[in-house]
């Protein structure tokens, strides 16, 4: 790993939030007592917590990309996965306008952070304005964390990586709903598609030397 491949020069560079939502991170959200012992093995909330705070400090741009769907957000899918009528669409996970598809209060959007569009499936870039945004802000280097490692965070890094963007992986401020998918991520998926796959504090350190 390269000095370059770990430096955040703060004109070109973003930490992307995917999913911060009440379904999966608040008492009572629809996803939320499936994935908790997962968030509390990893210490997962906490972690985030600090790597947005430290980020904002540090005066790098924060970038939301949420996840939201409704009853017409599959009507051009003629062979719609079962996984996602099951779990997301019969189940209205992550839907709009409803307190489930809402930002979970402590990691609420604030003034200067950019939210894109809400993506429907796992890609945060496919169907949002998520790419239009980051091209306005000369955004190139983009740091990912949230949620899920092995879905939402993996799919839209992957895309990322393809469009030719630097990727960076937060690997301790990401989760899964098991322990195996998460350890798929980490273990196969961050490193071949990151230029960089760094802890909460290892970011925090490559922030503070800019």
């Amino acid at each position: 790993m390269t000095d370059t491949e770990t430096a955040y020069p703060r004109d070109i560079s973003a930490l992307v939030v995917i999913d911060p939502l009440n379904d999966f991170l608040a008492e009572g959200g629809k996803l939320n007592a499936g994935i908790q012992p997962e968030l509390e093995r990893v210490n997962f909330l906490p972690n985030l917590l600090r790597l947005v705070e430290g980020a904002r400090a540090a005066g790098l741009q924060i970038v939301y990309a949420p996840h939201g769907v409704d009853e017409h957000s599959f009507d051009d899918v003629p062979y719609l996965h079962s996984y996602l009528h099951k779990n997301t669409h019969a189940q209205q996970y992550f839907w709009k306008g409803t307190w489930g598809a809402d930002f979970f209060e402590p990691l609420r959007p604030q003034p200067g952070d950019i939210v894109c569009s809400q993506h429907r499936m796992w890609n945060s870039f496919r169907g949002t304005n998520l790419e239009e945004k980051l091209k306005a802000r000369g955004l190139k280097k983009l740091a990912f964390c949230g949620l899920t490692s092995h879905k939402c965070v993996e799919s839209s890094a992957r895309h990322a990586f393809e469009e030719g963007y630097h990727v960076t992986f937060i690997h301790d401020a990401t989760a899964e709903f098991n322990r195996g998918e998460h350890a798929a991520a980490l273990t196969y998926s961050f490193p071949l598609i990151g230029h960089a796959d760094l802890s909460v504090d290892q970011f925090l350190a490559a922030l503070a030397v800019e």
